[in-house]
């Protein structure tokens, strides 16, 4: 369960202020779709981050079966926009006894300088257990770039998967490209042997990390497996192996990776068409060099965004992510195979968000050829890499 735990500060003049009101937003400032449930909630911020944003500690009470049936979820009228008699967006907005009565379904927010939490949560904690509840440090706003630091719909999603099929992923390697907080792959150490969990950039590296040791009660690691964070930068072409990197990869560490990875996960990272496509080649970079099929799970939520070019609402990055999809599955390649299918997200509900109809999860399949020979595979490597970069004669195809 996700709560938020009220906080106010005291102005000179006397009167009380939200903490939030201090915070000084920009132009491209990206606010989660999870904390945007409730715009007016008071936080307690832990520290500010490299970029002046602030940082918050959440803590997240996995649902029991009889509470998953409760979860907050929309109804058809209200995931569906609306048009009024003049064809403009009619916003469905809830009664306000409602959204007062959904506090208790939002992060409870701790002091990371102090460590204490109420009383409520010590008896929540006692009642259901350590085990049940995973922390997260992360932001709440962030510019474009860093957008990395925030919670996202498609973590819960993923992360739901995951938790309604431990059996699919018990005892696996696992590698998870834009992990950002770190989430899934917290949630998927509770299963799998190792998980690689991977980002770009040391400060949101150094987050993940932290949150992998605040969860260490959470994740079944042994001496050699658990989730290892290192850093993938999907327009390089290799692996960082510098010795001196806090987040680089051992060259034990890329065999394992190559030799066991069974399992793939992305958690809405398709919001940019460079990035998508970058996304693409690496996954396919990736599974052209595992030893054994792989399958890769990826969750976007597609957001109605209003156009100019289009003037209607539209999804541009959602479209571009299914033109890829269709591309992936179209290769001229000998060696490698793929197979691209929906995955239906009527699997129960274990964390408690708004799992609305744009959330979507994919599964893609990779099936290896190895009777091919290397020449033949280095060279079909260069020219599908070629292909997913997604040139303006594909886009227009699709």
């Amino acid at each position: 369960m996700i709560r938020v735990m009220d906080k106010t500060l005291q102005h000179p003049e006397g009167h009380e202020a939200r903490a939030m009101d201090q915070v000084t937003f920009r132009s491209d400032t990206v606010l989660s779709d999870v904390h945007l449930l409730l715009p007016n909630a008071h936080h307690l911020m832990t520290r500010l981050n490299s970029v002046g944003q602030p940082v918050f500690l959440s803590r997240f009470r996995i649902l029991r079966e009889e509470e998953q049936k409760e979860a907050c979820s929309p109804s058809e009228e209200e995931s569906h926009c609306r048009l009024d008699e003049d064809g403009d967006l009619e916003v469905v907005r809830k009664p306000a006894e409602t959204a007062q009565g959904r506090a208790t379904a939002h992060p409870v927010i701790l002091s990371q300088a102090e460590g204490a939490i109420s009383d409520e949560e010590e008896e929540e904690e006692e009642e259901y257990g350590e085990m049940d509840v995973i922390k997260i440090e992360h932001t709440m706003a962030t510019p474009l770039e860093d957008v990395g630091k925030q919670i996202w719909r498609g973590a819960f999603l993923l992360s739901d998967f995951i938790l309604s099929n431990p059996a699919a992923f018990t005892g696996a390697t696992v590698l998870e490209l834009g992990a950002g907080t770190g989430l899934a792959s917290i949630v998927m150490a509770s299963v799998a042997k190792t998980v690689y969990c991977t980002d770009v950039g040391e400060d949101l590296l150094r987050m993940c990390q932290r949150n992998v040791h605040l969860n260490q009660h959470y994740i079944a690691a042994s001496d050699e497996c658990g989730v290892k964070v290192r850093q993938l930068d999907w327009t390089a072409d290799d692996f960082l192996t510098d010795a001196d990197s806090e987040f680089g990869w051992s060259e034990d560490e890329v065999s394992d990776l190559h030799d066991n990875t069974t399992v793939i996960i992305a958690a809405d990272v398709c919001y940019d068409d460079d990035l998508t496509d970058a996304l693409f080649r690496t996954l396919y970079r990736i599974c052209s060099n595992l030893r054994h099929s792989s399958t890769a799970y990826i969750s976007i939520e597609k957001r109605l965004n209003f156009t100019l070019r289009h003037m209607d609402v539209s999804c541009e990055a959602y479209d571009h992510f299914r033109r890829c999809l269709e591309q992936i599955t179209e290769l001229r390649e000998k060696e490698m195979r793929f197979t691209v299918s929906p995955v239906s997200c009527s699997f129960p509900q274990f964390f408690q968000y708004e799992r609305v109809n744009q959330l979507e999860l994919w599964k893609v399949s990779a099936f290896p050829f190895p009777t091919q020979c290397s020449s033949t595979s280095s060279r079909n490597h260069g020219e599908n890499d070629a292909t997913l970069k997604t040139n303006p004669e594909s886009r227009s195809k699709s």
